[in-house]
């Protein structure tokens, strides 16, 4: 395994601010910058173990960090975190905490009540095996691959979503779930039972043929029919109404199907990928800096707040993006976004004691629920973003 030092991937990191034109000063990345990287990666190592109580977000102004259960969605990202820290670092201690965590998610495995079962499952033992080859690991994956596979209806063509709201949805389908694919993909790889992918496929089939504008944009929630498999209505639960543009919701879409397109190499997913990437890119309403209000179209706009976790999620599956199709662009912009995040602005403040990287995130804004807070899956897709920069 290759393994890099973060010292270096963010001198790295410094350089490239220095290079880089129409930058705003603020976000440059200083020697300072680099050592409160440092001493905020080194604050997960502190962070008690404890199986109820896995960071997802934090509350600044009164020092409360949100704990939650293996059930959340969540759950996985901070054992992801830790492994993706070992990878970057060598250091053992990452691996020591990241060995004590990933177990209290192995339950979730078998939990059929959720379509997050990627999302807690790989993001956790996927980040697992990719240092430990090890059969517990691949047996928990392919067990959660088959939990979530319960979840799909073959008239839809997808997995079912959420199981609330019955009175107003009937087979709801987010974009989030692309993500959750991957747990299916890799499922197929390690039993060589074709049918997890199969489920994948036609789950990414069907979002690509309803789930997106014709401006490459995508919506947040489709709800079908579950008897015949036809659309219902075209909505949002997370952005700012039906027909905005719901940040976080494109960053799922354009690496949902850069993954999908690394298991299948089917050319719709990488071309529905490049169109929305290029429409998040060039949109008229995202900042000089690359980190984007939470919605593109909210009104509010610019005084709207950011999601940092939007940005990782862009910048780490353009890094992948770039790998299939050579666009320089895509290179350059996501080294864009990580150098205005490694800097004082995004960074945590080394006065804020708790396991988290970068502030600024936005969770649920119709719910005003973590606002302009630190939320853990952008840290893991910082972190994935940086180990995928270290082999370009």
């Amino acid at each position: 395994m290759n393994k890099v030092s973060s010292s270096v991937l963010i001198l790295g990191f410094a350089l490239l601010a220095s290079c880089k034109s129409g930058i705003n000063s603020q976000t440059k990345t200083t020697s300072a910058s680099e050592n409160l990287l440092e001493k905020r990666y080194k604050m997960l190592l502190d962070y008690p173990v404890d199986s109820m109580s896995m960071p997802r977000s934090m509350t600044i102004k009164t020092n409360t960090i949100k704990k939650v259960p293996s059930r959340d969605w969540t759950s996985g990202f901070f054992a992801g975190n830790l492994w993706q820290l070992y990878r970057l670092t060598d250091n053992e201690a990452y691996k020591n905490q990241a060995q004590k965590w990933t177990p209290f998610s192995k339950k979730e495995s078998v939990n059929s009540n959720s379509h997050d079962v990627g999302f807690k499952v790989f993001c956790s033992f996927g980040e697992a095996l990719k240092v430990e080859n090890k059969e517990e690991y691949k047996a928990v994956i392919i067990k959660g691959a088959e939990t979530l596979c319960t979840r799909f209806n073959a008239k839809v063509g997808a997995i079912r979503s959420w199981d609330f709201n019955k009175e107003i949805w009937g087979y709801p389908v987010i974009i989030d779930n692309m993500m959750n694919l991957e747990l299916l993909f890799e499922a197929s790889k390690l039993s060589g039972n074709k049918k997890y992918q199969d489920i994948a496929i036609q789950h990414a089939n069907t979002t690509l043929k309803n789930q997106f504008r014709s401006d490459n944009s995508c919506y947040h929630v489709i709800d079908y029919d579950p008897a015949t498999g036809a659309v219902r209505k075209k909505t949002t639960l997370q952005g700012f109404n039906d027909d905005s543009v719901w940040a976080r919701g494109q960053g799922w879409a354009v690496y949902g199907f850069t993954m999908s397109y690394r298991y299948t190499k089917d050319p719709a997913y990488l071309k529905q990928a490049e169109a929305t990437a290029k429409f998040f890119m060039t949109h008229k309403n995202l900042p000089e800096d690359g980190i984007p209000y939470w919605d593109f179209k909210d009104p509010a706009i610019p005084n709207s707040a950011r999601d940092v976790s939007a940005a990782t999620i862009m910048a780490s599956a353009l890094y992948e993006l770039q790998g299939y199709t050579k666009n320089k662009s895509y290179l350059a912009f996501a080294d864009k976004i990580m150098t205005s995040l490694n800097s004082d602005r995004y960074i945590l403040s080394d006065a804020v004691k708790a396991p988290f990287i970068l502030d600024h995130s936005t969770g649920n804004w119709p719910k005003h629920d973590e606002i302009d807070e630190p939320i853990i899956y952008a840290d893991y897709y910082f972190l994935e973003a940086l180990l995928r920069k270290s082999n370009k």
